[in-house]
């Protein structure tokens, strides 16, 4: 592992690609047995939070466009893990893995796959060479006026240290320390002296872990939107090596998601490994110059 202790983040590059799987779940992975125990299971210990029809309520819908869409290409091991270790929301941790793999099951017969003659076993290295694919993209939001625009405060580094900096180090924290471990949250503090205080343990610090990496995540329009550098120069959007680090951005927070939401230190720390890298590729192209004057000016 390896540790980074600063992190002076500017944009990211290097999108983490998703290895190709040997089989898709189109190609019969359960069985029709399998998916009835789950639906059982579903109906004890998920349907009050994803809906009876897994439509969605207080959690996520499990079924349809959206869901398929969020999970396109990913592998089932990455399913298996979110659900082994973070549901039932109330009691994360407390399902089996052949109750996960039910589960999944049923999700996947659910979502018009068909079933076939061998079970859905719950070995990482079985479930990793089978993906998810959506049948069609998530529907677009469609509004019957114009988009709603707002206009730019900050500069691209006030963005980074409001934004990225802050969650980035979340992440690299996780390498000395890890989440699980100590406070379970849900616990403010009513004799703290500041509101950070007070608030501090409200989350787990897995919650909080999540957080940082979903805000990564969603950075992308952030990044895209014309603005200057501290400098007075405006920030390169229209490149196609901008463009190209910004992607990087979205991809290492999706990536630094999936591990989190398998609570796993390793994997979070590994996904930190790829930021590192990435940041200090774009960190050669707009940042690392003679002079503050010119960075975000490219040399190229």
């Amino acid at each position: 592992m390896r540790f980074v202790w600063v992190l002076a983040l500017a944009l990211f590059a290097g999108a983490v690609v998703i290895n190709a799987q040997s089989r898709t779940a189109k190609d019969g992975v359960y069985t029709a047995a399998q998916a009835a125990r789950g639906k059982a299971i579903f109906e004890m210990r998920c349907a009050l939070c994803h809906g009876e029809m897994l439509e969605g309520a207080a959690g996520p819908p499990l079924a349809g466009d959206v869901f398929l869409g969020a999970w396109d290409r990913q592998p089932i091991s990455a399913v298996f893990d979110k659900i082994h270790a973070t549901m039932p929301a109330d009691t994360p941790g407390t399902l089996e893995p052949a109750q996960v793999a039910d589960l999944i099951a049923y999700i996947l017969q659910a979502n018009k796959f068909p079933a076939g003659g061998v079970e859905l076993g719950t070995g990482a290295d079985v479930l990793k060479q089978i993906a998810l694919v959506a049948t069609n993209a998530a529907p677009a939001a469609t509004s019957a006026g114009a988009a709603t625009t707002f206009p730019v405060t900050g500069t691209l580094n006030q963005v980074m240290r409001g934004i990225l900096f802050p969650s980035s180090n979340v992440l690299f924290d996780v390498q000395t320390k890890d989440p699980g471990a100590g406070s379970k949250g849900g616990t403010a503090k009513g004799d703290a002296a500041t509101t950070s205080t007070r608030y501090g343990d409200v989350y787990s610090p897995w919650q909080v872990v999540d957080a940082a990496a979903i805000s990564i995540a969603e950075i992308g329009p952030v990044l895209m939107q014309p603005r200057r550098c501290e400098n007075g120069k405006p920030a390169q959007v229209d490149r196609a090596d901008w463009k190209q680090y910004v992607q990087g951005v979205v991809e290492a927070g999706r990536a630094a998601y999936r591990a989190s939401q398998a609570r796993s230190q390793d994997a979070v720390s590994d996904a930190t490994n790829t930021i590192s890298d990435a940041c200090a590729n774009c960190h050669r192209v707009y940042r690392d110059v003679p002079t503050a004057a010119m960075r975000c000016t490219p040399s190229n």
